[in-house]
């Protein structure tokens, strides 16, 4: 009789925390991605605290939140004296007893054949169940260009980082080189081309006129009054849209601001389009998010940064000023920014030198395809051990 081989579909659990929001669009990304590049493989997407305690994770990620805005000293104080310190045994088994007790089940309810973490806290308490005995792959994205200690665990399989510099960092906290991965971060597969700008602009009733992007109002991080009045000071050559994402008090606040009331004046609340408003952009101003930062990198936008949330958003604003690829906000940077994008040669000579220098350094497919490689090697490593074990069972048991 002859043998169907049946292809097994694969699995994989992306766990993420809603700590900020890079790290879910990391999560949705490389599900997204996958999807497109190999349809057999099944992904799905948990925040993984607040879908085990839909009660109290609202009220921690609030007070998170809050704590950012109104004491970013406090968040950088307390991520510059954790930095070199992992995660220890106590505190994993305290995170797993108090919020973590029920994932063992949701992990054999979905059988995952890899586990991916784009969050160090629940890596943080995979790990602890691999310890005692988990036998599924885990590999843990970093997020940003930097990697804190709070990362590493002995248990982790792979670590999937963004630059050489991040694994040479790994590297020297003790990570095998066999065990990091540069990918880049994954971005969502909308961010893989660019559309023409006057194409993207038409489709968003949008005049094709230089166009800058601002965004960062989600969280109450636009800037000081000086700035602003020297954006809007350019109001008549230049076309400014401002982005509030979900924050509708600062959107009506603009709204009904005189100084924003003008044709060339966009205020964009939340949307499912950043991609389309980034192609439609020359230049983008923001706080210095790892994701928000690759996503301008995948559409070849540079970059002005506010001020950051102390910690990883300061390593990851170094990083693309240091690459050329950005500049701290100031009215001086805007002034010179605008200057160039109103001057049409200035703009293409310097959009030449900068994508040469920095562009071929990242593949915004890259990650979801090592992985769906990765897990082709996982599930190869797999049959290959079922059929060992049927070599080695002796005919009749």
């Amino acid at each position: 009789m002859k043998q169907v081989n049946i292809v097994k579909r694969k699995r994989v659990l992306i766990l993420s925390e809603g700590f900020g929001g890079g790290h879910t669009q990391a999560a949705y990304a490389i599900a997204a991605g996958m999807k497109l590049v190999s349809p057999d493989i099944h992904t799905k997407v948990l925040e993984l605290g607040s879908f085990l305690n839909p009660v109290i994770a609202p009220i921690i990620l609030s007070a998170y939140r809050r704590t950012v805005v109104t004491s970013p000293a406090l968040i950088g104080m307390l991520y510059r004296k954790q930095y070199d310190k992992p995660i220890n045994r106590l505190t994993r088994l305290a995170l797993h007893k108090i919020f973590y007790t029920q994932t063992i089940n949701v992990i054999e309810q979905l059988k995952p054949d890899l586990i991916i973490c784009t969050h160090y806290i629940p890596s943080a308490v995979i790990s602890r169940l691999k310890a005692a005995g988990l036998k599924v792959p885990l590999y843990t994205l970093i997020t940003d260009y930097d990697a804190h200690a709070a990362w590493i665990n002995p248990e982790i399989d792979r670590y999937l980082v963004s630059t050489p510099e991040v694994r040479r960092l790994l590297m020297k906290r003790g990570v095998k080189p066999s065990q990091i991965q540069v990918t880049g971060i994954p971005v969502h597969p909308n961010f893989w081309t660019t559309k023409n700008k006057s194409c993207a602009r038409s489709e968003l009733n949008l005049r094709d006129i230089p166009t800058v992007l601002v965004m960062g109002g989600g969280w109450g991080l636009l800037f000081k009054k000086q700035v602003l009045d020297t954006l809007t000071s350019w109001k008549d050559k230049v076309q400014l849209v401002f982005c509030t994402g979900t924050n509708e008090k600062l959107a009506a606040k603009l709204q009904h601001h005189p100084s924003f009331t003008h044709p060339n004046i966009v205020i964009l609340g939340h949307t499912n389009e950043i991609s389309k408003w980034m192609d439609a952009a020359d230049l983008l101003i923001t706080k210095p998010g790892g994701m928000t930062c690759t996503e301008a990198l995948a559409k070849d936008l540079p970059m002005l940064f506010c001020e950051s949330i102390p910690g990883q958003e300061d390593s990851n604003r170094e990083y693309f000023i240091n690459s050329g690829y950005g500049e701290m906000l100031s009215s001086e940077a805007i002034d010179r920014w605008l200057e160039r994008l109103t001057t049409r040669h200035h703009h293409e000579q310097f959009n030449h030198s900068r994508i040469k220098a920095f562009k071929p350094n990242y593949q915004p497919d890259r990650c979801v395809r090592d992985l769906a490689e990765m897990l082709n090697q996982i599930q190869a490593g797999r049959s290959k051990s079922h059929i060992d074990e049927q070599l080695l069972t002796p005919i009749g048991m």
